[in-house]
């Protein structure tokens, strides 16, 4: 990985789009810096849509769409993405299963859920559970002390030995039923709200991420970045970042987009 620094002039003017992870990306310590709202702010003002691409709920989901300077958001691990529309004052919700599956996986969800507390004791399920549609979030360090790696292991063979898929985040690991992940769920966004093919517009999008989740995105953007605390996931990681911040999190962010728009 090279330091972000480096990344040439004639690159920088080739971004239209910035797609960015939330949890330790956007925040720092929990927090979401003002640094992090005024640089996606900056790159509105400079002609760049944002696309923030999260494992969050979409409770939370539906006020970054509508309080946030961005164009849309894909949430829970790519389970839908929203997209308010300030005329119309109308929000967009576009799922990828229909109410009657998400439904009938959140049954399943729940008894799982019980499986888990029983087996990982020391985990706890997401605060921001109540405000799901699709996945089951549990907590291993955001509200509970941080859960030794091999506790985090034991979370994830609980999901796929009940036929789910599960992602680890800085926080969380996600678990849900269904072949989607971020990367599918952007590649729809971008049909159905920019009218275009993802695969024919990876020059002009930036991806900036931090955890073994956004491993997919790494991997398919050439352009991608990771705040320098991705390095604490070590060979976690499958698909590392083509490049790094000098700083963590949100302030990581800042950073980036200061180098970003310098050349613009």
């Amino acid at each position: 990985m090279i330091f972000f620094d480096d990344f040439p002039d004639h690159e920088k003017k080739k971004i239209r789009y910035v797609l960015t992870d939330i949890d330790d990306t956007l925040t720092l310590s929990g927090r979401l810096p003002s640094k992090s709202l005024a640089a996606m702010e900056r790159l509105q003002e400079n002609g760049i849509q944002v696309v923030p691409i999260t494992g969050r709920p979409a409770g939370w989901c539906d006020h970054m769409a509508r309080m946030w300077p961005i164009e849309a958001i894909v949430g829970e691990n790519g389970a839908f993405y929203f997209r308010y529309d300030p005329l119309k004052k109308k929000m967009i919700r576009r799922y990828w299963k229909d109410e009657r599956e998400r439904y009938q996986d959140k049954e399943k969800l729940d008894a799982l859920k019980l499986q888990i507390l029983k087996q990982v004791p020391k985990c706890r399920i997401s605060a921001d559970q109540a405000y799901r549609e699709a996945d089951l979030a549990i907590d291993f360090c955001e509200d509970v002390p941080p859960l030794p790696m091999e506790m985090v292991d034991e979370i994830i063979r609980c999901f796929e030995e009940a036929g789910a898929r599960a992602k680890i985040s800085s926080i969380h690991v996600n678990g849900w039923f269904g072949d989607y992940d971020k990367l599918a769920m952007t590649r729809v966004l971008f049909e159905e709200v920019f009218g275009k093919k993802l695969d024919l517009l990876k020059s002009e999008i930036l991806f900036a991420g931090d955890s073994p989740n956004d491993a997919p995105m790494f991997a398919f953007f050439p352009v991608s970045v990771g705040m320098s605390n991705i390095l604490r996931f070590g060979e976690r990681v499958f698909a590392l970042p083509a490049w790094v911040t000098r700083h963590e999190g949100g302030l990581g962010f800042a950073e980036m987009v200061d180098i970003l728009l310098s050349g613009r």
